[in-house]
């Protein structure tokens, strides 16, 4: 999409946000076929799955409006999932209908949009079974708990022609599409660098061990794909972030935001050549499994994109601590939150700057209306790449062993990044000491180089980690091989 037309589509998002069309539905679990839907006055049916957190926008975004109406709230907590519901009666004409299981709902030919703010082990599954019955489909991010299935969501929508947006409402936000497009426009020089960052305080989550679920939920539908495994953390919602079976750790959590732009100013809409990871889960011993400290370098070449988590106490770099730096051979641009941030020149001396903020789902409705995938800021595919990248981060990263941190930068060396390596290891060790954690009595997990074929979305000559690409399915919760979705 050109600037021009990219400027024109948002502002016709914004002065249209009341507009929308609904696609159709078939009766059966699995249509044949994609529907042609609703004219521009027919009122869409949604259904909203997964209410606890993020769920409860995706509630605001529809009930109450002309042009939709919440049919349907799913949820595997008995206990959540009623009170939502009561919630949005009082906001539009009847409450609508509680379920536990999506199954249920996907039946119906009345709902036309689904969305989802699950866990992410559900995201790509939910997608999949939406899409196959004829749904529209609004995912969180990220869209995929590994790589394999998030190319499977965006087969899925292709063949059944529906409209999928993925939950980075960056790309919606005039402010950051106007820092784009100077990054690309070449007013930093050359860019060589994009720098992720995610610099969030996250704490214990407590000691490892066996607790009991909650009553009100129903613990096989929350699996769902995950194996049959008892509960190990104390707290059942949110902290699965930070179990692998369940979540991907801040890279994946609060990250995939910030991975999303870096990708999206470097302009490339591949997977990288190469990824390597390094960084541990320090400070204290709990149940998590992913790090929280950890730094991400893909080769994309020329270019390189660099991620930094940092889940202790931290500093800010050029401002930034959730945000986003990108580095020029003339000067660099600093995105200091989802919409908003500024431009400098060399000298550090701010040139421009940026921000504004618009409505993600709104942008949604309207390319459920145009039936056009172009439409949409925030497609499927872009949300399956920015995802796959934070997962082959932490591929590299568990594939890796400990070492002590003497022993990581010469083990960089051949690492092929324009980022300067030892400087950002230096920040990420003076951080660690910021903590009271001695890196000199410290291990520190290095992550394995990995080369990677774009291409075909699979590493070269390393099998361990092609295995970790996909994972395996608990039946009935099963996400379809390639080709056949």
């Amino acid at each position: 999409m050109t600037k021009r037309t990219r400027r024109q589509f948002l502002e016709d998002s914004m002065i249209a946000a009341a507009a929308a069309a609904a696609a159709g539905s078939a009766p059966q679990l699995f249509a044949d076929d994609a529907t042609e839907g609703k004219g521009a006055g027919g009122r869409l049916g949604v259904a909203v799955v997964g209410v606890r957190g993020r769920g409860g926008s995706h509630i605001g975004a529809f009930a109450g409006r002309k042009d939709t109406e919440v049919l349907y709230i799913c949820d595997v907590d008995r206990e959540i999932g009623p009170q939502r519901a009561e919630e949005v009666g009082k906001r539009q004409s009847r409450t609508p209908q509680f379920v536990e299981d999506i199954r249920k709902l996907l039946e119906d030919k009345s709902v036309d949009i689904v969305t989802i703010a699950t866990p992410n082990h559900l995201h790509s599954m939910l997608a999949i079974w939406a899409m196959q019955a004829g749904k529209d489909v609004y995912v969180e991010k990220p869209v995929s708990h590994n790589v394999s299935e998030g190319r499977r969501v965006v087969e899925t929508a292709r063949k059944y022609e529906r409209i999928c947006q993925t939950g980075t409402q960056c790309r919606s936000n005039p402010g950051m599409i106007a820092a784009i497009e100077y990054v690309q426009s070449g007013e930093i020089g050359d860019l060589k660098v994009a720098r992720g960052l995610c610099y969030k305080r996250r704490g214990s989550i407590g000691e490892r061990g066996e607790y009991k679920v909650p009553e009100t939920v129903n613990y096989d539908l929350w699996l769902g794909p995950a194996p049959m495994a008892p509960l190990t953390r104390k707290q059942f919602h949110y902290d699965w972030h930070w179990q692998w079976p369940y979540g991907n750790g801040d890279l994946g959590n609060q990250g995939i935001h910030q991975m999303d732009i870096a990708r999206w100013a470097l302009g490339i809409n591949t997977l990288s050549k190469g990824v390597v990871s390094y960084g541990g889960r320090f400070g204290y011993e709990d149940a998590g499994d992913t790090a929280n400290t950890q730094i991400v370098m893909h080769d994309y070449g020329d270019k390189s994109l660099v991620f930094e988590v940092r889940g202790l106490s931290t500093k800010s770099l050029r401002g930034a601590g959730v945000g986003v730096i990108f580095e020029g051979t003339e000067g660099y641009v600093v995105m200091t939150s989802y919409d908003s941030g500024a431009a400098f020149d060399l000298d550090g001396n701010k040139v421009r700057g940026f921000s504004g903020g618009a409505d993600h789902f709104a942008n949604f409705l309207q390319a459920v209306r145009s039936r056009k995938v172009g439409d949409l800021n925030a497609d499927i595919e872009e949300g399956h790449l920015s995802s796959a990248l934070c997962h082959l981060g932490n591929i590299s990263y568990r594939l890796g062993s400990e070492v002590a941190a003497d022993k990581v930068l010469p083990a960089m060396a051949m690492v092929k990044t324009k980022d300067d390596v030892a400087a950002t290891f230096e920040r990420t060790l003076a951080h660690l000491k910021d903590n009271g954690v001695d890196p000199a009595m410290t291990r520190i997990q290095l992550g394995r180089q990995l080369a990677f074929n774009p291409d075909t979305e699979q590493f070269i000559e390393a099998p361990e980690a092609d295995k970790m690409l996909t994972r395996d399915y608990r039946k009935p919760f099963v996400v379809p091989e390639a080709g056949q979705v």
